[in-house]
């Protein structure tokens, strides 16, 4: 939910420009200085969307997802072509009610961001086909540190579950190189 470098754990799409407690201080001041309940957070999504929202449960558990413990893709579902997150539990509409995960600007820079990794991916394939490592390595990162990698996380992850070629429809090329062993390993630093 943080990908790419100084950007906000909620949103993904802004700067990180402050420090947000994800617990309140006005809920629990013994966590004010938890490390663990530190996170980077854009001023849009700290100050003026969560603030010190934070809802509970019945139960008492936290209904926003800490990104920082948690995977997101549990609670939410990216719609690729739509640019919209769809909540798969409380929790992940809870987290995109506080965060406005859905605002028309993220919505757009998603739906970009999935036009723009395609080529990217090809870019970085050809690379790496040619030997360049230090110029694959420069796609690598120009892919990872869109304001909108999350993009690029729920492609790797949709193209490998059931239903795939329906999310890919007019996309098998891509597809392809979303299911590649060589570019899931070296981009997702997996084996």
């Amino acid at each position: 939910m943080a990908p790419g470098l100084e950007r906000c754990m909620y949103c993904g799409d802004n700067q990180g420009t402050d420090i947000d407690h994800f617990e309140p201080v006005r809920i629990n001041p013994l966590r004010t200085f938890d490390w663990h309940n530190h996170l980077l957070a854009c001023s849009l999504c700290n100050s003026h969307l969560k603030r010190d929202l934070f809802p509970i449960s019945c139960d008492g558990t936290p209904l926003l997802i800490d990104p920082s413990s948690e995977d997101p893709a549990a609670h939410l579902h990216l719609s690729l072509a739509a640019g919209a997150y769809v909540k798969l539990s409380d929790r992940g509409e809870a987290t995109i009610k506080v965060f406005g995960l859905n605002r028309p600007i993220l919505i757009r820079g998603r739906r970009r961001a999935y036009l723009a990794t395609p080529p990217l991916l090809n870019r970085w394939h050809e690379a790496f086909v040619k030997g360049d490592l230090d110029e694959a390595a420069d796609w690598a990162d120009t892919i990872w540190e869109q304001p909108t990698a999350d993009v690029v996380h729920a492609m790797f992850h949709q193209a490998v579950t059931p239903g795939a070629e329906d999310v890919f429809a007019d996309e098998s090329e891509t597809l392809a190189l979303l299911r590649d062993p060589v570019i899931r390993a070296a981009l997702l630093r997996t084996d």
